[in-house]
C-alpha cells in the first residue's frame, strides 16, 4: 500500500482525468498535437451567493508547470493500461511522443488576490493542442478549491469588519493537501494567521493557537489548569473559558492574568468556544475590564461563517478576534467552485478560427477568442467594470463593450485602464516574478477596496458590470447562430 511519501513525492503529469490522455492520443493520432490553440479557465457563477471571487493558486500551478514532464514510472503504469479487448490502451510511438514532450505552452493569468468575476478567464493557455489539453483537470484542481477559499476567507473577513480572522481548520478539512491549500488561499484571501504549523512552515503563514478543553480537563480545577498553562507559556495566553462555566473561566482567566502581570507578562485574552456569543462577550468584556484587562481579546470561535459574524456584529458582540474553521477550509456552503476549461481558438493553414462551446442553457457558452480583460478605473481609484476583448483581432484594445447583462453599450474609454492577464510562461519558461504571499493577501486587501460595497455585501450584491468588446460580441453571437442554423 502506497505511504503519504509515496504519494506526494511524485511526478505530478498524471494526476489527470483518464480522458485527457485518450484525447491526446487521438491528437496526436489525427496529426493534430502540435496545432496552435487557445484555452480558457473560466467560472460560470460567483460562489457563496455572491457577486465576486478572489483569483488563488497560480504559484502552485506555475510550480506544477516548471515541472510537467512524464517520468519512466508514469510511462510505465501507462503502458500497462489496457482496453476493452485486453490490448494496450496506448502505443508504444505514443508513449515515446510523451517522454520526449518539454513544456512549451504560453500561459496568461491573473495574479494571485485579484477580483474576478464570472465568465472571466482566470488563466490563459496558448500552445500546442495536446499540451494544453493535459493541463486542464490538474489546472482546474488547483486554481478551483484556492479560489474559492480565498473567496470564503475574503468574505468572511469583510464581515468581521477589521476584526482580525484566524484560520481554525485543519482538523476539518479534505484530507492533507486540502488543509495545507486551504490554510494557504484563506491566509490570501484576509485571513490573519492560521493554527496550522505545516502551512505556516511551508507558506510563511503566520501561527497561532492557545489550548482546548482537553488541557482544563487534565487538572482538578480551572484556576489550576490556567496557572500551569501560564507557567509553560506566559507569552501565549489566550485561556479557553467555557469548559465548565463561562464567566467563572473569564474570571479565573482575570486572577491568573493579574499573577501573570506581576511577572512581567501580559495576558492576551479569553477564547469563547460555545453558548450565545454576543451575551457571553459583553458579559467577559465587563469582567475583564473591571478586572483591568481593557486590551485583552474576546476570541470567538464555534462554527462560524461570515452570516454568523455579521449577525454577532449586528448584535453588538464584544469579540475582537474570530477563529473560523470548519466552515472557512471547506467552502462549507458550496462545495466547488465551478470552473471550467475550454478551448477557444484553433489554427490551422488557413489562420485562427474562433471556436465556441453552445448549450441550451445560455450561462454554458463559452467566449471564443484569445481572451484579454481591461479593467477600467476611476479617478478616485474605483473598478467602474471590465471589458473582455480578442487579442487575435488587429485592434488596440477596446473603447466600449457590451455588458452580459446589460443592453446598453458601455463607453469607458476616457478612464485609466489595466489589463489583468499577465505573461507567466512564454514557450514553456517562466518570465512572471512570482508575488510573495503578503503581497499577494495586500493585493487582495486593495482589490477589496477598490469596489463598490454594494458588490462586495453579503445580502443582495450588485453585479459589476463585464462587458464583451462589440466585434467579440459579434462574433460570439455569429457563431452561436451559424450552429443553431446546422441544426434546424
Amino acid at each position: 500500500m502506497s505511504q503519504l511519501s509515496d504519494i506526494y513525492r511524485t511526478s505530478f503529469s498524471l494526476l489527470t482525468d483518464l480522458y485527457q490522455l485518450t484525447m491526446a492520443y487521438g491528437y496526436w493520432k489525427q496529426a493534430m498535437a502540435e496545432r496552435d490553440a487557445v484555452f480558457h479557465l473560466t467560472f460560470r457563477t460567483h460562489p457563496f451567493d455572491g457577486q465576486f471571487a478572489i483569483a488563488c493558486g497560480l504559484r502552485h500551478a506555475v510550480s506544477l508547470l516548471k515541472e510537467l514532464r512524464f517520468s519512466e514510472d508514469d510511462l510505465a503504469y501507462l503502458s500497462s493500461l489496457q482496453g476493452a479487448d485486453d490490448q494496450p490502451l496506448f502505443g508504444e510511438e505514443f508513449l515515446e511522443y510523451l517522454r520526449q514532450i518539454r513544456f512549451s505552452c504560453d500561459v496568461d493569468a491573473m495574479p494571485e488576490g485579484t477580483a474576478v468575476f464570472a465568465h472571466e478567464p482566470l488563466v490563459r493557455v496558448s500552445g500546442p493542442l495536446l499540451q494544453a489539453q493535459l493541463l486542464e483537470t490538474a489546472l482546474l484542481n488547483i486554481i478551483n478549491f484556492q479560489t474559492l477559499i480565498a473567496t470564503k476567507a475574503a468574505r468572511v473577513c469583510q464581515a468581521a469588519q477589521g476584526d482580525p480572522v484566524l484560520e481554525f481548520g485543519l482538523r476539518r478539512a479534505q484530507g492533507i493537501d486540502g488543509g495545507l491549500t486551504a490554510s494557504r488561499a484563506a491566509y490570501i484571501g484576509g485571513a490573519a494567521a492560521t493554527s496550522n504549523v505545516l502551512a505556516g512552515k511551508l507558506f510563511d503563514i503566520p501561527v497561532k493557537g492557545t489550548h482546548a478543553h482537553s488541557w482544563l480537563m487534565s487538572f482538578d480545577t480551572e484556576r489550576e489548569a490556567f496557572n500551569a498553562y501560564a507557567a509553560a507559556l506566559p507569552n501565549n495566553c489566550v485561556f479557553l473559558v467555557d469548559t465548565y462555566d463561562t464567566i467563572e473561566g473569564v474570571r479565573n482567566a482575570a486572577v491568573v492574568g493579574k499573577e501573570l502581570g506581576k511577572q512581567g507578562h501580559e495576558m492576551l485574552g479569553v477564547r469563547l468556544d460555545s453558548g450565545d456569543l454576543a451575551e457571553l462577550s459583553n458579559q467577559a468584556r465587563v469582567v475583564l475590564d473591571e478586572a483591568g484587562f481593557h486590551d485583552a481579546a474576546i476570541v470567538g470561535s464555534n462554527d462560524l461563517d461570515e452570516h454568523s459574524i455579521a449577525c454577532l456584529k449586528r448584535q453588538g458582540a464584544k469579540v475582537s478576534v474570530w477563529g473560523v474553521g470548519t466552515k472557512l477550509v471547506t467552502g462549507y456552503d458550496q462545495p466547488a467552485l465551478g470552473g471550467v476549461y475550454k478551448l477557444s481558438a484553433l489554427r490551422d493553414d488557413a489562420g485562427w478560427k474562433p471556436k465556441i462551446k453552445l448549450s441550451e442553457d445560455r450561462i454554458k457558452v463559452s467566449t471564443p477568442g484569445k481572451l484579454q480583460v481591461r479593467r477600467f478605473v476611476a479617478n478616485d481609484g474605483q473598478c467602474l467594470g471590465d471589458i473582455m476583448f480578442d487579442e487575435l483581432s488587429a485592434m488596440d484594445g477596446p473603447a466600449t463593450g457590451v455588458p452580459l447583462t446589460e443592453s446598453e453599450v458601455w463607453s469607458p474609454a476616457s478612464h485609466e485602464y489595466e489589463d489583468l492577464l499577465v505573461p507567466v510562461f512564454r514557450g514553456g519558461e517562466q518570465v512572471y516574478q512570482l508575488p510573495s504571499i503578503h503581497d499577494s493577501r495586500a493585493r487582495t486587501s486593495k482589490q477589496l477596496q477598490m469596489l463598490d460595497p454594494s458588490i462586495t455585501r453579503l445580502d443582495d450584491p450588485r453585479p459589476y458590470r463585464v462587458a464583451l468588446e462589440p466585434s467579440l460580441h459579434e462574433t460570439k453571437e455569429r457563431l452561436i447562430e451559424a450552429a443553431q442554423r446546422k441544426d434546424a
